[in-house]
């Protein structure tokens, strides 16, 4: 059963998949290792993912034992999503102090504060939890996650609601 842990980029998926303890499918670094994909998006700088080729790919692994996919491309490829949040003014701290360009780091802050990828969750995934990595330590957001995968999680997300403390100019 594959579980998508997925979210905007910056969020903590790939600290948090390797402190669980499943097998774990690095999406991005699988598009990149086996060619699924259609080149480089320049506008965005970086791989567009064949996302049916992606799939394929994926079938040959499947199995009944519990498989987490990371990446923010993710929630597309599986039934059961756990979105992973965090606060948009952090996020933009930490993306930034990843060496982000400033346009990127906009775009991912938008997609955080407007819940992009949760709403896409919801609309392709059985079940979605949502947890708020904000001020939280890798072990602790890890040990949200495995009670999200136990089932033992809130459910529907809700959003976080950033929107309304963040001053976006979208124009």
């Amino acid at each position: 059963m594959f579980v998508a842990l997925t979210g905007t980029p910056g969020t903590g998926k790939t600290t948090v998949a390797r402190i669980l303890p499943y097998p774990t499918v690095d999406l991005n670094a699988l598009v990149k290792e086996e060619g699924l994909h259609f080149g480089w998006d320049i506008e965005r700088g970086c791989l567009e993912a064949d996302m049916e080729a992606l799939a394929a790919s994926l079938e040959a692994m499947e199995s009944e034992d519990v498989t987490i996919l990371e990446g923010h491309l993710s929630h597309h490829l599986a039934l059961v999503a756990v979105v992973l949040r965090l606060n948009p003014k952090e996020l933009s701290r930490r993306l930034s102090n990843r060496g982000y360009p400033p346009a990127k780091i906009r775009e991912n802050v938008e997609a955080e504060a407007l819940d992009v990828i949760l709403v896409e969750a919801v609309e392709r995934c059985q079940r979605v939890y949502e947890v708020d990595t904000t001020g939280l330590l890798p072990e602790e957001v890890a040990d949200l996650v495995a009670k999200a995968i136990r089932g033992e999680a809130e459910l529907p997300p809700r959003g976080m609601g950033w929107l309304e403390e963040m001053e976006l100019d979208l124009g």
